[in-house]
């Protein structure tokens, strides 16, 4: 049962599990505690809609079915959490392919054969994957003693060498994070692909689609078990008080749960700028990459992948990054230092021994995850679940 407003007045019903979040960690945990073991449950969230950073909703001006907090592309190697999905989902496949702009043109992005052609000014075709490794053997840094790389920009430039992690990556990273790449985890930018045939979609797993009927339609049947009701735009604090629950499953930022009490966990937020324009296209590709230009770092027309391209208009999102705070905008992306990590390593000893509290998902966790990995983790989480219940005979 979906309830648009939190005003709550004290529960009548016992509960026995209140989820705070209404993203893909508190709805897949939500339903498998339902379905599977018949459990009552509360999901809470304090937006006004499911889905969490999910969310999707038709611009009101152009009819595109926008994602409203960035794009979200789903994308999985696991036949399970696919097969689990697609019992509340059609699905529409498709490929996300993104370009890059850079020195006044456009780069196909990540860099692959055709980027490599483009640089050096050949004609499309007339170069071979062995050229290119060979080129690119030349042009890599090396690290001293064939080290692991320490961090993101030694990542890339032992791989593609300097200019080319300067055409692409040093500066769009320091507008992401507001680090210098050399501050940050070698799998921030390790996470794109280098290639050297002509594969020029962004990712790689082997299933790509999107929910044929959106992300919100995904949730709203997630969460339409009958033994669950949920209640949005309902403060957590105030739930926890007044809902009798035996278990609690928390999908927000954990550092926030105890009240920052070792201090604020570092976050990076976004800021996103629709713009509808009465064409039907504004760019070429799904996603284009602005590296070394503007204060946005990339622009988002996710028509491209909707399936809509009869509509005459069309809406695009221009992604600032910019600092978090807690109450004035929302936690998107955990920073990936050091210093970040050890600060939630005392927030996740002390969540260690809390009694009946279930932490999951990025924010609870403070760490990046795709959206199937995050599937994955309720899942497995649920089996915990379904292990210490079955044995506690509750």
């Amino acid at each position: 049962m979906l309830a648009a407003s939190g005003r709550l007045k004290r529960s009548v019903v016992d509960y026995d599990f209140l989820v705070v979040g209404a993203g893909f960690a508190g709805a897949v945990l939500a339903e498998r505690l339902a379905s599977q073991l018949e459990k009552r449950v509360l999901v809470i969230d304090r937006r006004a809609h499911l889905a969490g950073n999910a969310y999707d909703a038709p611009d009101a001006r152009s009819g595109v079915l926008l994602h409203h907090y960035g794009p979200h592309y789903f994308r999985t190697n696991s036949d399970r959490i696919r097969d689990y999905l697609s019992q509340f989902t059609r699905w529409r496949p498709t490929e996300y392919k993104i370009l890059a702009w850079s020195d006044g043109r456009y780069w196909p992005f990540p860099i692959n054969l055709n980027t490599f052609e483009q640089l050096l000014g050949r004609p499309p075709g007339s170069c071979t994957s062995e050229e290119m490794a060979a080129t690119l053997e030349k042009w890599r840094v090396a690290l001293p003693d064939n080290r692991p790389p320490a961090n993101s920009e030694e990542v890339i430039v032992s791989q593609v060498g300097m200019a080319l992690y300067e055409k692409f990556f040093k500066n769009y990273t320091r507008k992401q994070w507001q680090r210098d790449p050399r501050e940050l985890d070698p799998n921030v930018c390790g996470r794109i692909p280098i290639r050297t045939n002509r594969d020029d979609r962004y990712l790689n797993e082997k299933f790509q689609a999107l929910p044929a009927d959106g992300y919100t339609r995904l949730f709203e049947r997630l969460l339409a078990h009958p033994r669950i009701d949920v209640r949005l735009r309902t403060d957590f604090r105030e739930a926890r008080a007044q809902v009798r629950y035996r278990h609690l499953v928390y999908t927000g930022p954990i550092d926030e749960f105890y009240d920052c009490c070792f201090g604020p966990l570092p976050f990076r937020s976004l800021r996103f700028a629709p713009e509808t324009h009465e064409v039907p296209w504004f760019q070429p590709a799904v996603q284009v990459n602005y590296p070394n230009d503007h204060e946005f770092t990339r622009i988002v027309e996710i028509k491209h992948i909707t399936g809509q391209a009869e509509l005459p208009w069309t809406t695009i999102l221009r992604e600032y990054p910019q600092d978090y705070t807690a109450g004035k905008n929302e936690p998107y992306y955990p920073l990936p230092t050091a210093d970040a990590r050890a600060l939630y390593v005392r927030y996740a000893a002390r969540a260690a021994s809390e009694p009946n509290v279930t932490f999951v998902g990025r924010l609870a966790t403070y760490r990046y995850y795709n959206m199937d990995q995050v599937v994955g983790m309720a899942l497995a989480e649920f089996e915990k679940l379904k292990t210490s219940t079955l044995q506690a005979g509750r």
